[in-house]
């Protein structure tokens, strides 16, 4: 069997996974979903003169969590729980390519954001009103790929951080989180302190929330591509594949 045929079965087992573990995938996908109905139960009390309504802001923010979840959070700590398990060790001692390992996990986690994209889309569309951006479709699939991509290599990166499985909600948890609350995801910033303006820039997520902000618009015209903060994303996401070569760790960390 070929190396590229060894990843897609990589793919199909992890997949499988998942999907055996009904508890855990069902919160998956509905998670978002309550973030989504509080987040507009609280701040969707109007629109503005434009038009422009919270459902308009949390639809793509919330797509954005989305991804953070699948391609972020969820590798980071499922790596680091099966290198201490000694998982990853065995694995790489057997004919199973590293690299094929590596990008089942990627796809499969790629593959859950693009459906988590879908019902969060659907669920806006269907119960807010908001429209979905077909003719910006192609800044759309770019943005979120390349987000995706991005994270999922930091997930990898920051994985060899982790020094225990104890330690990987908290570790990965905070990592992330806060820069939620300050990359216009869960919250509209609007005239923030200058330092905090300047933090979350420094950051992917923030350029990740306002690329698809500007694809979901309904003000804005235009193809939708936000070249700058795409830049920035690739930008990390190379940084993220260098730290990965770098510092990923198949053996379990020394207690």
């Amino acid at each position: 069997m070929s190396d590229l045929a060894l990843a897609v079965r990589q793919v199909r087992y992890v997949n499988r996974s998942f999907w055996r573990n009904p508890a855990a995938a069902f919160f998956t996908f509905v998670f978002p979903l309550i973030f989504m109905v509080i987040f507009n139960v609280l701040f969707g009390g109007g629109s503005t003169a434009e038009g422009f309504t919270a459902a308009d802001f949390f639809t793509p923010g919330i797509i954005v969590y989305s991804i953070v979840t699948a391609c972020y959070t969820n590798i980071a700590m499922s790596v680091v729980i099966t290198r201490e398990d000694g998982i990853l060790k065995r694995i790489r001692g057997t004919p199973l390519p590293a690299w094929a390992y590596l990008v089942g996990r990627i796809l499969h986690a790629v593959l859950i954001g693009a459906l988590l994209v879908v019902i969060v889309a659907a669920f806006g569309a269907l119960f807010y009103d908001v429209r979905v951006p077909w003719d910006r479709l192609p800044a759309l699939v770019l943005t979120l790929v390349l987000g995706a991509g991005t994270l999922c290599a930091l997930g990898l990166a920051v994985s060899s951080l982790v020094p225990n499985a104890d330690a990987a909600p908290a570790v990965v948890n905070a990592s992330i989180f806060p820069l939620l609350f300050i990359s216009n995801v869960f919250i509209r910033l609007q005239d923030p302190p200058a330092w905090l303006d300047i933090a979350g820039k420094v950051f992917p997520i923030r350029h990740f929330a306002d690329a698809m902000l500007g694809v979901y618009d309904p003000l804005t015209s235009g193809s939708g591509f936000a070249w700058g903060d795409l830049g920035v994303i690739a930008l990390w996401g190379l940084a993220g594949v260098i730290l990965t070569i770098r510092f990923f760790s198949w053996e379990p960390h020394a207690k």
